[in-house]
């Protein structure tokens, strides 16, 4: 079997100027506070501070990233609306930009992201009623309250939500 080398890090920062690396980072550590994959970040990054759209190789190369992650990362900041694909006149490849529009962006994540997840909620929130049911004694008082609480949070939530995408400019 082939060892795979290794690229040591300072590589990578021969890529990057040092803004670069800083706004990278600072998506990176924004990411983690909403659960979403370092690449997915990295590539975000890269692209919001570049001048120019970039190609996927580009991205690839300058983030010394695998062509799955990249492509993976791409495809999944389009379907979220944070980039958008472009074509350069002349050029084969597709040309990738970032949207840096927060309001757009923070719409676009609760529909892709919280909606998507509430949509059966209602029907998880109902096993867990009928299986906090089964218990007894005070396990059963505690899991009903506690189901209780989940159904006002999905109630509450639900009502929210339409208004924040609205003044998002949500649909």
């Amino acid at each position: 079997m082939d060892s795979i080398a290794v690229k040591p890090k300072a590589a990578r920062a021969d890529r990057l100027n040092p803004v670069e690396t800083e706004v990278i980072d600072f998506f990176v550590q924004f990411s983690r506070a909403l659960g979403q994959p370092r690449s997915v970040a990295e590539v975000y990054g890269l692209l919001f501070v570049s001048p120019v759209p970039l190609t996927l190789n580009d991205v690839e190369d300058r983030l010394e990233m695998s062509r799955g992650s990249a492509f993976q990362g791409l495809q999944f900041l389009e379907e979220l609306g944070a980039v958008r694909a472009v074509r350069i006149p002349d050029q084969r490849r597709m040309h990738y930009e970032a949207v840096a529009q927060l309001r757009n962006l923070a719409g676009s994540f609760l529909r892709q992201q919280v909606l998507s997840h509430l949509s059966d909620s209602p029907a998880r929130l109902q096993r867990i009623t009928k299986k906090a049911e089964l218990l007894t004694g005070d396990q059963r008082e505690f899991a009903l309250a506690r189901a209780k609480l989940l159904k006002s949070w999905d109630a509450n939530g639900r009502r929210i939500l339409p208004f924040l995408l609205k003044i998002l400019g949500g649909k």
